[in-house]
C-alpha cells in the first residue's frame, strides 16, 4: 500500500504531498507534489530514486553473455531484454538467423507479450477500472479484481498466464531468465510432435484475448464515467509517437523499422535500428536517476507537449498511433473500433493505453496461432554460425511497455567496450513526468487531497506500465545530484552539488 505524507511549512498554507512508494508498477518510485499558499499545485515530480549500473558492469564482459546478463535487469520483462540483446548480437557479428530461428524467436516473443499484457490488464492497471479509481485501497488489487469479475475469470487469467509462461520455459530454457537466444539463431528447435499442443495453446490464447476485450468493453467502455475520465484533458498530451513497424507500417513487436509520427499523425522519421542515435538524444534532470529521451531534430524544450517539443511516447497507444494498423485481422478490427470511438488518429489520451494493450493482446494471440501453423517452425536449420569479427551491434524490439534499444561495441576479441541501453520507460520518461504533473494540477484544488484523488494521479503513470528498475541505467558520475539542507521551517540553509 502507498504511504502518503503531507508536510506543511510553518506560517503558510503551502504543503508538500508525497506518495511513497507508488504502487502497482515494476521497480520503485515516488511522487512529490508541491502546493502553493492557495492549495493549488505548483509542480508534481515523478521521481525514480534508485540507481543501477548495468551499462557499467557489462564492460569487459564477453558479448555473448549479454542476453543472460541484461535479462537480470528485470524479472517482469526479461524476455524483452534477452531478445533485444540477442538481436544486437546478430548485428554485432554480422549474421542473419535462418527463417526457422526467426519464427521460433517470434513465437516465444508473442507468447511473452500476451502474458505480460495480461499481467497489467488484470493485476497492475486493471484494478483502477475494474474495481474503480475511488475504491478503497484494500480492494484496488488482484483480490478486488477477482471479486468484481468472478473467481472463474480469475482462474482463467492465472491458468492462461501459467500455460504461456510454460511455453516460454519449454522453448526458452527458463521463463524468468531465458537462455534460447544465440548470435545467428536459437539454442533449441521445435519438433513436429510439439505442434498439436502448441496449436491448441494458440487457439486457447486467442479465445482468452477475445474474452479480455469483452471484459474491457463490459466494465470500462460501458461506463460513461470511465470513458469521460479516459478522454479528459487531465490525462491528455499531444506528443510525438514511436514504435516498430513492418514493411506495411503495421505494428510489429519483434522486428522492423522504427517509425516516429508527429502530434498530428504525420510521419516524422523512419529509421533502421542502427541509426537510432541520429534521432534520439538523452537529457538529465537533477531530481531523478532516469534519463529523459527526446527527438534530436526537435530538441529538448522542457516538459511541454506539442510539435515544438521533442518529447515523445512509446508503449501500446504510441505503437497504434505510429502504425497504419495492426498486422492481424481481429486485432485490426479492434484497433479500428478504438480509433473510431476516441475520435480518430492519433489518440493522445494517456489512459487509452489500457485499451490499446488489449488490442495488442489480440494481435499477439493471432500471431501465436499464425506461427504455430507455419511449416517453417519445425525446420531443422536453427542457427547461422558467426564467422566475422564483432564490431558494433544494435538490437531493437518492442517491449510490452514500448521501444527497447540495446547497443553494444566490442574489441576484436568480442569484449564489451561500450553498452548503451535505452528502455521503454526512458523513452516515456518525459511524457510520464508531464502526465503526473498535469493530472495533479487538474485534480488538486484548494489543498483538498484524499486517497482516491491521489490514486487517480498514480493512474497517470500506471497507464504506461512503467518499469523503473529497467530505466535507471545512468552511468555513475554522469548524474548530477543536489542535496538541500533545510531547517524546521523549510528554509534552505545549504545546497551541495555533485
Amino acid at each position: 500500500m502507498e504511504s502518503v505524507t503531507q508536510e506543511a511549512h510553518t506560517g503558510t498554507v503551502a504543503r508538500r504531498v508525497t506518495i511513497d512508494p507508488i504502487t502497482r508498477l515494476e521497480g520503485h518510485g515516488k511522487i512529490d507534489i508541491f502546493l502553493d499558499a492557495g492549495g493549488e499545485v505548483e509542480r508534481a515530480y515523478y521521481q525514480i530514486p534508485e540507481l543501477r549500473g548495468f551499462e557499467v558492469f557489462c564492460l569487459g564482459r564477453p558479448a555473448e553473455e549479454m542476453p543472460q546478463i541484461t535479462s537480470r535487469i528485470c524479472g517482469v520483462c526479461p524476455t524483452a531484454h534477452h531478445m533485444a540483446a540477442t538481436k544486437a548480437l546478430d548485428d554485432l557479428y554480422h549474421v542473419d538467423p535462418p527463417p526457422t530461428a526467426k519464427k521460433i524467436r517470434e513465437l516465444i516473443y508473442n507468447a511473452f507479450m500476451l502474458e505480460d499484457h495480461a499481467l497489467h490488464v488484470y493485476i497492475l492497471g486493471g484494478p483502477d477500472f475494474i474495481v474503480g479509481p475511488d475504491a478503497p485501497k484494500a480492494l484496488r488489487n488482484v483480490v478486488g479484481v477477482i471479486d468484481k469479475v468472478g473467481i472463474d475469470t480469475g482462474k482463467k487469467v492465472i491458468a492462461m498466464r501459467k500455460r504461456l509462461r510454460e511455453l516460454i520455459a519449454h522453448l526458452g530454457g527458463k521463463v524468468i531468465h531465458p537462455v534460447f537466444g544465440l548470435p545467428g539463431g536459437v539454442a533449441k528447435g521445435v519438433t513436429q510432435d510439439e505442434i498439436p499442443a502448441l496449436r491448441q495453446l494458440a487457439d486457447d490464447a486467442l479465445e482468452f484475448a477475445r474474452f479480455t476485450l469483452g471484459v474491457f468493453k463490459t466494465i470500462v467502455l460501458a461506463n460513461e464515467k470511465y470513458v469521460s475520465l479516459i478522454t479528459s484533458e487531465d490525462f491528455t498530451h499531444r506528443t510525438y509517437s514511436m514504435g516498430l513497424v513492418d514493411a506495411k507500417n503495421r505494428v510489429n513487436f519483434y522486428d522492423g523499422m522504427v517509425r516516429v509520427t508527429d502530434p498530428s499523425g504525420k510521419e516524422f522519421a523512419k529509421f533502421a535500428p542502427a541509426k537510432y542515435l541520429d534521432v534520439i538524444a538523452e537529457h538529465v534532470e537533477p531530481w531523478s536517476y532516469v534519463k529523459f529521451c527526446y527527438l534530436k531534430q526537435v530538441g529538448w524544450k522542457g516538459f511541454v507537449d506539442g510539435a515544438e517539443s521533442g518529447i515523445y511516447s512509446v508503449a501500446p497507444l504510441a505503437r497504434l498511433n505510429t502504425s497504419d494498423g495492426m498486422a492481424t485481422p481481429e486485432a485490426q478490427k479492434a484497433y479500428e473500433e478504438l480509433v473510431a470511438t476516441l475520435g480518430g488518429k492519433p489518440v493522445h489520451h494517456t489512459l487509452a493505453n489500457h485499451w490499446a494493450r488489449v488490442v495488442e493482446m489480440i494481435q499477439a494471440a493471432e500471431k501465436l496461432r499464425e506461427i504455430a501453423n507455419d511449416p517453417l517452425l519445425t525446420g531443422k536449420e536453427i542457427r547461422t554460425l558467426p564467422t566475422e569479427k564483432p564490431t558494433v551491434g544494435v538490437g531493437i524490439v518492442e517491449a510490452p511497455r514500448g521501444t527497447l534499444i540495446h547497443h553494444y561495441e566490442t574489441d576484436e576479441r568480442g569484449l564489451i567496450t561500450k553498452a548503451n541501453l535505452i528502455v521503454a520507460t526512458q523513452n516515456n520518461a518525459g511524457r510520464i513526468s508531464m502526465s503526473v504533473d498535469k493530472a495533479a494540477k487538474g485534480l488538486i484544488h484548494g489543498g483538498v487531497v484524499n486517497d482516491g484523488l491521489l490514486n487517480k494521479i498514480e493512474m497517470a503513470f500506471r497507464a504506461y506500465d512503467p518499469c523503473n528498475a529497467c530505466a535507471t541505467h545512468s552511468l555513475p558520475g554522469q548524474m548530477p545530484l543536489t542535496l538541500r539542507l533545510r531547517n524546521v521551517s523549510g528554509e534552505v540553509l545549504r545546497v551541495i552539488r555533485r
